[in-house]
């Protein structure tokens, strides 16, 4: 374990009135305990996990990588200002980290691609071959095998975007070794009950307020998959 807390401190919103400063769930959660190697942050689209998740790799300074920017219709001067109202609390010291975003991971790979042709010693931190050659579902397993094997924190917002369910039961197994082993902890943002089911984790709940832990089983995405599978002819009928 490295972090042992998040806290939020509403007398540092710069506004009430705009996202994410105006989410109900911000405004009544203090602390966040992180008592376990592994914490998912569980809710719907909008509700704030991936915004929140973003406040911590920034006050925890760990480097998030732009994808491509594009001029906007409408911009809100606050929405990347949570971080001013989040504080961390370390357990032994800080440690380097990684923020993760399927968004903006094709972006690094093109990157990192650029830095091989000067120094292609670079690719085998990334497990030794162009990210970029891969598919996008091999190329994040690859990525995740390298990263995890070194000490650090590790966020990551809905990593299982581009994987199949034999790579997220993957995935899975890596989460559970890798956190077991002490050296890496994680935190991430998903809608993957597959992901949730990892034992030493904690699931807080961004459907309720304040934000809380909750049961694997009483999550929405574990109470809807199972509806499905057990009744999946009302839904295509």
């Amino acid at each position: 374990m490295h972090l042992q807390k998040i806290a939020i401190d509403v007398q540092k919103f710069p506004t009430r009135t705009q996202y994410p400063f105006n989410l109900d769930i911000f405004n009544q959660t203090q602390t966040i305990p992180l008592d376990l190697p592994v914490t998912f942050f569980a809710g719907e689209n909008g509700s704030g996990k991936s915004t929140l998740l973003k406040a911590v790799a920034r006050k925890c300074g760990i480097h998030i990588w732009n994808g491509i920017q594009t001029p906007r219709f409408e911009k809100n001067p606050f929405e990347n200002l949570l971080h001013h109202a989040v504080s961390v609390e370390w357990k032994a010291g800080e440690v380097p980290g990684s923020f993760f975003a399927s968004q903006i991971f094709q972006n690094f790979s093109r990157v990192l691609d650029s830095w091989a042709l000067a120094d292609p010693e670079i690719i085998n931190y990334f497990g030794g071959k162009s990210l970029v050659a891969q598919s996008h579902g091999e190329s994040l397993m690859s990525f995740f095998k390298a990263r995890f094997s070194i000490k650090g924190l590790y966020l990551l917002d809905e990593p299982e975007t581009a994987l199949s369910p034999r790579s997220l039961l993957e995935l899975l197994q890596l989460l559970i070794r890798m956190g077991r082993a002490g050296h890496a902890q994680f935190i991430i943002a998903t809608h993957s009950p597959i992901l949730m089911a990892c034992p030493d984790a904690t699931i807080f709940s961004f459907d309720q307020i304040p934000i809380g832990a909750i049961e694997y089983e009483k999550t929405e995405h574990f109470r809807i998959y199972k509806d499905f599978m057990q009744n999946r002819n009302l839904y295509v009928d």
